[in-house]
């Protein structure tokens, strides 16, 4: 058997009930089955959510300091944020007495249409939840047309710009911020920007769009949004 001939771990057919917890030939580790989905869950994402994989949050909240335990053995360390029900890892950073750590995770940059995403994605979630809307969903076209409005004023090549918006789109997609839905290039959007996007990172991107394209609606909605309802809090 190759490496691909791997099954997926949400696809294993491993009893529950069993009184050992070792799983292979040889197994030395000491976490029953569920616990090990779940870790292996959450090296392999971005985060881990409830609305995503509710049985696993119930493994991740019932044994988090085991889990927590473990990606520490791992430098990584453990942030849970029981209010917008996510988890996710981040690389532990050393105390000023201590060498640097080696490390699992890179650091990955945003493009620019991502970036423009994100923002108006953490601003249109914030807004909408206020009011009441649950999910919150938005439309592949006004994603583009947002984009666009940070398009450089010398572009001349519109397909070309158009298809990284849409590539764009396609990233954080797949890195979980927009859900796919069963209407055609409707997404909802994920609470996890709640807590990936706190206020202070959110300051940086805006005051970065803002040195980039210059000011826009989008800024002064989110501007407003801090001032008038606190909505933006971290």
């Amino acid at each position: 058997m190759t490496d691909t001939d791997v099954p997926e771990i949400d696809d294993w057919d491993v009893p529950r009930d069993s009184s050992s917890v070792a799983l292979f030939s040889g197994d030395a580790g000491g976490l029953p089955f569920d616990q090990r989905r779940c870790l292996v869950r959450i090296l392999k994402e971005r985060y881990l959510s409830k609305d995503a994989h509710p049985d696993l949050w119930e493994v991740l909240i019932s044994n988090e300091e085991v889990l927590r335990s473990r990606l520490n053995d791992l430098f990584l360390t453990l942030h849970v944020d029981r209010d917008a029900e996510v988890a996710y890892k981040r690389q532990a950073v050393p105390d000023e007495s201590q060498k640097k750590f080696p490390t699992l995770l890179h650091d990955t940059a945003y493009s620019r249409e991502e970036t423009v995403l994100l923002v108006y994605l953490r601003e249109r979630f914030q807004r909408e939840r206020a009011a009441g809307t649950d999910p919150v969903l938005v439309d592949l076209e006004e994603l583009v047309d947002r984009v666009a409005e940070f398009r450089p004023a010398d572009t001349t090549d519109i397909a070309a710009e158009t298809k990284r918006a849409n590539n764009a789109v396609d990233a954080l997609r797949k890195a979980g911020v927009l859900h796919l839905t069963a209407e055609p290039d409707r997404f909802t959007v994920s609470p996890v920007l709640d807590s990936l996007l706190p206020l202070p990172r959110l300051k940086e991107l805006l005051d970065w769009l803002r040195a980039e394209s210059g000011p826009t609606p989008m800024h002064e909605e989110a501007e407003d949004s801090n001032v008038s309802g606190g909505e933006l809090d971290e």
